[in-house]
């Protein structure tokens, strides 16, 4: 893979799953739109077939990671680290456009938010946050929830039992086959829904960061703060977690 096919497979493949997952939850969210109070649900398998979406297609170019925490898991396991830094700046890239984007296709509704009355706080479409803000716990909760998605993932890779043929261009990525991509997408969509109770489940530093920075400089109405106090522990328990897998991994396979 060329610097070129691993910068612009990160980007195109984070915007995707940004774009998706944002937009599911600008979807509940919002006043005005049709998936209005939807329901978790709803913001659990709409991030799962974000995933879904931009992991088959960045797949090709890069190996589809869209995320710090894989990509570290990953190098950890391989050994490989001089491509960690151009994965994870596609991948931050990718993800304030994708947040862009979804701000775009809302645009109306996130107008409409302005009234005083019935405003909604707006940061939770983007990025995430927790019900009970206890730092340690919902730095640990993030730990084991990323544990529990790069672990399967990196056993994913290397199961000659799951699918069949490999995704055209990717003789040495993270997934064995076209249908591990599928089965990370309901991994994603498992973890949301067993484990995303206390923090919001981030478990991707880039989906976390990047749109909090988006969030922080578009022309939102009543956007409200950016809880920049919170925003090292979905950044830092996800790294941690990558890491943590990658070890495991490492000594368990």
């Amino acid at each position: 893979m060329s610097n070129g096919d691993i910068f612009l497979g990160e980007t195109i493949g984070t915007a995707i799953l940004i774009l998706f997952g944002a937009g599911v939850c600008a979807a509940v969210t919002l006043r005005f739109s049709k998936a209005r109070a939807a329901g978790w649900v709803v913001i659990a398998f709409g991030w799962g077939f974000a995933v879904l979406a931009g992991a088959y297609t960045a797949a090709p170019l890069s190996g589809g990671h869209l995320n710090p925490a894989v990509t570290v898991g990953v190098a950890v396991d391989t050994g490989e680290w001089d491509k960690v830094p151009l994965y994870i700046l596609g991948q931050m890239v990718g993800a304030i456009l994708g947040a862009v984007l979804a701000w775009l296709v809302y645009y109306a509704q996130f107008a409409a938010n302005a009234d005083e009355t019935h405003a909604q706080p707006t940061l939770g479409i983007f990025s995430t946050g927790p019900e009970i803000r206890n730092p340690a716990a919902n730095l640990v909760t993030e730990i084991i929830a990323t544990v529990a998605l790069v672990l399967p993932i990196l056993a994913f890779g290397r199961n000659d039992g799951i699918g069949v043929g490999q995704i055209p261009g990717l003789d040495a990525g993270i997934y064995g086959s076209g249908i591990s991509i599928l089965l990370v997408s309901l991994l994603v969509v498992g973890i949301g829904l067993s484990l995303g109770g206390p923090t919001g489940y981030a478990i991707n530093p880039a989906r976390d960061l990047g749109p909090r920075i988006a969030h922080a400089v578009l022309p939102i109405p009543n956007k409200g703060t950016s809880d920049w106090g919170y925003a090292w522990i979905p950044v830092a328990g996800p790294l941690i977690g990558g890491l943590l897998a990658g070890v495991l991994f490492n000594a368990a396979f």
